[in-house]
């Protein structure tokens, strides 16, 4: 048995300080090669897209590692050293070939702490405290945003944006010594991929053992593709939009970019909070498909607005539906692959193969909008970019079934959901 409270200190320190290491530069890097590098933007948005990539090609193996290591933590830590280590070094290179190289490695790293953060939070804690410790993750993960998204701007403001990189370092390595907290025999690392369905475990939830399923499982199942598509179009839709913003304040005022993406950031990050609240706090109630679509609902919204002002307050303004949808979309993303694929042992590679699938949708993203604005402006790329986030609500709407059921306690022993649409199987962790 686990130190519940030490437990969720530990969980809260490091959500909270891995929040700034976890995305690497993020949108601070198109600030910073576009006032102080003088790039253009498709440059920008081709580096940003070559990152991205290396996100994606990272995925699926990062979530595979999590889901066989038995070193979560030294995982987490590592991959928190490399993400600094790229970020540092960035102000003293600049050549386009090299900074490509050393964004793409910084975006294999990133690949790490999604799955390994969730894989880390179950083994701990267990499949039904999972949903309420999830929201509690996300808010502390956009608290730490917002505190460091402030002192970025402040920093930046006094020191020039170069200063974003050495908040980034301190927040580093507060989240390696919150790492070390955690006691790594209190994981339960069967638990921790996935492989619970029947009676009753030690963290009062369902038994670990078994094994894995096989890969075909996680193919077949409709509802985890479509949610995958899903995704994808959302983060095609979103990761450009804010980068887009600040470089349209980063023209309008070159000393102010980097603090007002600052403001931006804290905007959105203050209203994730609630929004990360009220997924642990209602999303077995009220089920995950209502608060889905809300989600991707904001996002068209946002983009359209962003076209009707390029004032800096109007944007700032703005930028606070991003907490909505952002919010809402990264508590459930969790929840979601964990209810579609409980007892297979296959949750973290599954994290894994869906975000790859987001990573493609995030690096199309930058690289697309970044020629719609060399070629037709900036409030084209807005409204290209709202365009698909429409095509994303159409789909969960009309074809992603609610996924909740498949944490139901009433559910038959030894049995687990098939989410492909046929009934009842038996649970694949306790497969012969």
């Amino acid at each position: 048995m686990t130190d519940t409270a030490a437990t969720h200190r530990s969980l809260d320190t490091l959500n909270f300080f891995l929040a700034d290491v976890r995305d690497g530069l993020g949108p601070y890097l198109a600030i910073y090669l576009l006032t102080v590098q003088h790039w253009n933007e498709a440059d920008i948005g081709l580096v940003m897209t070559l990152a991205g990539l290396a996100g994606i090609a990272a995925q699926v193996p990062a979530g595979a590692l999590v889901d066989g290591t038995r070193y979560k933590r030294a995982v987490i830590i590592v991959a928190a050293l490399l993400v600094t280590v790229g970020s540092l070094t960035l102000p003293w290179l600049h050549s386009f070939a090299i900074v490509a190289v050393l964004q793409s490695v910084v975006g294999a790293a990133g690949a790490v702490f999604p799955p390994a953060i969730a894989a880390v939070t179950l083994g701990l804690l267990g499949p039904r405290a999972f949903v309420r410790r999830v929201g509690r993750n996300e808010s502390f993960n956009h608290a730490g945003n917002a505190v460091a998204a402030t002192l970025a701007g402040i920093a930046a403001y006094a020191f020039g944006p170069v200063a974003v990189f050495w908040l980034m370092t301190a927040m580093a390595l507060c989240s390696i010594a919150a790492t070390a907290t955690i006691r790594p025999d209190a994981i339960d690392h069967a638990v921790a991929r996935g492989l619970h369905g029947t009676a009753s475990d030690s963290h009062g939830g369902r038994p670990s053992g078994g094994r894995p399923s096989g890969f075909h499982t996680i193919l077949r199942c409709r509802p985890l593709l479509i949610f995958g598509g899903c995704a994808a179009l959302f983060h095609f839709a979103n990761a450009a939009m804010l980068p887009l913003v600040g470089q349209v304040m980063a023209m309008r005022d070159p000393a102010l970019g980097t603090s007002l993406m600052s403001f931006c950031i804290v905007a959105a990050q203050l209203v994730m909070v609630p929004m990360a609240m009220l997924v642990g706090a209602r999303a077995d109630r009220w089920g995950r498909k209502p608060l889905l679509l809300a989600a991707f609902l904001v996002l068209p919204v946002r983009g359209v607005l962003y076209t009707l002002s390029d004032s800096s307050v109007w944007l700032v303004a703005v930028q606070l539906l991003d907490g909505v949808g952002a919010g809402l979309f990264g508590a459930l993303f969790p929840l979601v692959v964990a209810d579609l694929t409980e007892g297979t042992g296959r949750f973290n590679v599954s994290q894994g193969a869906i975000a790859t699938l987001q990573g493609i949708g995030a690096a199309l993203s930058t690289g697309v909008a970044g020629q719609v604005v060399v070629h037709a402006g900036y409030d084209a790329a807005f409204l290209t970019l709202a365009a698909a986030a429409g095509v994303a609500l159409l789909l969960a709407a009309l074809l992603l079934p609610e996924t909740r059921s498949a944490t139901t306690s009433d559910r038959a022993p030894g049995m687990a959901s098939d989410k492909a649409g046929t009934g009842v199987v038996p649970a694949v962790g306790n497969a012969e």
